[in-house]
């Protein structure tokens, strides 16, 4: 089999366990996240680009991480409430994993090795963005100081 994204599972914040070869034919945007990091606002613009672009087949998963200064402290259900409160969080969140380092879920480290990062290729801080295209073959991968809405040209590339 070819390698690609829909090999990986996840488990959502609720424990239920999704496979990403449900999103077949769909593009899919992986982020790590933080509620605690300087830029935790970008919920707000990844909840915006979810709705701009889900009728079109964009799918964003978020994946909470407390690898970068402790920033995602919190259980399951206190993720979930801080996005639902916060930032009417709308598209899919992942439990909590790491990105980095031995631990790092399989999903991570497969994007990694397709999509380098500037020096290596580790993930340097919350909010990277990973965008898969329809295909389910890594496409791009934006540093944590990309803003969400300047990767749109890049989704409209992949859908």
């Amino acid at each position: 089999m070819n390698e690609n994204a829909y090999q990986f599972n996840f488990s959502q914040l609720d424990g239920q366990e999704i496979s990403l070869s449900q999103f077949k034919g769909k593009a899919i945007l992986i982020v790590n996240t933080a509620s605690f990091c300087g830029l935790t606002y970008h919920y707000s613009g990844l909840e915006k680009l979810y709705q701009k672009y889900k009728e079109r087949g964009l799918v964003i998963i978020g994946f909470p991480c407390n690898q970068f200064g402790k920033q995602e402290p919190g259980t399951a259900e206190e993720i979930k409430d801080f996005c639902n409160l916060n930032y009417n969080v709308t598209f899919l969140m992942s439990t909590k994993v790491d990105v980095n380092g031995k631990n790092a879920h399989p999903l991570f480290k497969y994007l990694k090795s397709e999509l380098k990062g500037k020096l290596n290729d580790s993930v340097k801080w919350n909010f990277t963005k990973f965008l898969i295209d329809r295909d389910g073959l890594p496409f791009k991968r934006f540093s944590s100081t990309v803003e969400p809405e300047n990767i749109s040209s890049s989704i409209d590339e992949v859908l």
